[in-house]
């Protein structure tokens, strides 16, 4: 209050009697580096505090708003619990999906042994729903991101919108300053980790397993690098060190989706040079199947299995591989053929 000024000391004179029934009183910022102070009357529930000025300020269009840690001062409460408190009325205030105006939440600690309290809070909070959204989470956990993510942009072809917060450090010298900043580098350090998958089949993906890794990207803590002018092109994952792991096992998952698909193709090429499996068509000649059912339909000949479900033109029909006929629901018969086409051949 000495640094704002006598101003608002009259101001709050003035407005005292509006205190009780809403809980704070709204100032001029004086000679603080702020538009608006807001001043609320002590109450044992921080979340509830915390609440009412982040309403207040929707209400009143403001873009911005800082706290300092609500109760740890002379009220005495843990501050394990007013972390919890004031992140939880953050998290309620931002999932409510009305919010238009407040873009900026700031939480001023002062007292060091108190990072580890927010710190902590904000890594229980990873797994909600609300982080998994775009926006207010992100600001939140910019604590231990930071300077990183503002560099790693080359090459990037999917985009990802990160919300910026900025970290600001007080202290005493400029020595505890520098100390706190590497403090908090260390923590981003320990948070972060890139994985590198090189393959060459990376070229071959398409617009499907792109519309993955962005969403991937959009769900998951990762920054997600598609570099397909490489050789071999490679996908580079970076984040936070759980979500890269996991982003990459989904990677590697699509990867090997597409070299199963390929060899199945080569396989069906393969078996489709050697054997030629056709069914009747309605004219009376004999169409020949598409190369995957041609392999199926072989492969199951070759393992002795005696019947096999295909699809012809939409319907489904059980295949009787000894007789050679097939039958559709409705009890339609069809005649199939198994043409070698090596014979008479050395």
């Amino acid at each position: 209050m000495d640094a704002a000024g006598s101003q608002v000391e009259d101001e709050c004179d003035q407005y005292v009697q509006y205190a009780e029934q809403s809980g704070f009183i709204t100032t001029q910022g004086g000679n603080l580096l702020c538009s608006k102070i807001i001043h609320l009357v002590h109450n044992s529930d921080v979340r509830s505090q915390i609440s009412k000025v982040l309403n207040e300020c929707e209400l009143r269009m403001y873009r911005s708003v800082a706290f300092p840690a609500i109760g740890t001062g002379q009220a005495r409460q843990s501050p394990s619990k007013v972390a919890d408190d004031m992140l939880d009325a953050i998290v309620e205030f931002a999932s409510r999906g009305s919010v238009q105006h407040l873009k900026k939440i700031k939480i001023v600690i002062f007292q060091t042994n108190m990072l580890k309290d927010f710190y902590e809070g904000m890594k229980k909070r990873e797994g909600s729903d609300l982080s998994r959204r775009e926006s207010w989470m992100s600001l939140l956990k910019s604590f231990f991101r930071r300077k990183s993510q503002a560099t790693e942009k080359k090459k990037v072809i999917l985009e990802k919108k990160v919300d910026l917060a900025t970290f600001q450090i007080c202290g005493e010298s400029q020595e505890n300053v520098d100390a706190a900043e590497s403090w908090i580098e260390d923590l981003i350090l320990k948070e972060q980790f890139e994985n590198t998958i090189s393959d060459e089949l990376i070229a071959n993906f398409d617009d499907s397993q792109i519309d993955v890794l962005a969403d991937l990207q959009r769900r998951k803590h990762v920054t997600i690098q598609l570099e397909n002018k490489l050789s071999p092109p490679c996908i580079k994952i970076s984040g936070i060190s759980r979500d890269v792991y996991f982003v990459s096992v989904e990677v590697q998952k699509m990867v090997q989706k597409i070299k199963d698909t390929e060899e199945e193709r080569s396989k069906a090429e393969l078996v489709y040079n050697l054997v030629e499996w056709r069914y009747s068509a309605s004219n009376g000649k004999f169409v020949a199947f598409d190369k995957l059912t041609n392999m199926q339909l072989e492969d199951a000949k070759l393992a002795k299995t005696q019947h096999l479900t295909v699809r012809i033109n939409k319907n489904k029909y059980k295949v009787d591989l000894n007789t050679l006929q097939a039958k559709d629901d409705k009890g339609k018969t069809m005649l199939f053929q198994r043409v070698p086409k090596n014979e008479g051949k050395l």
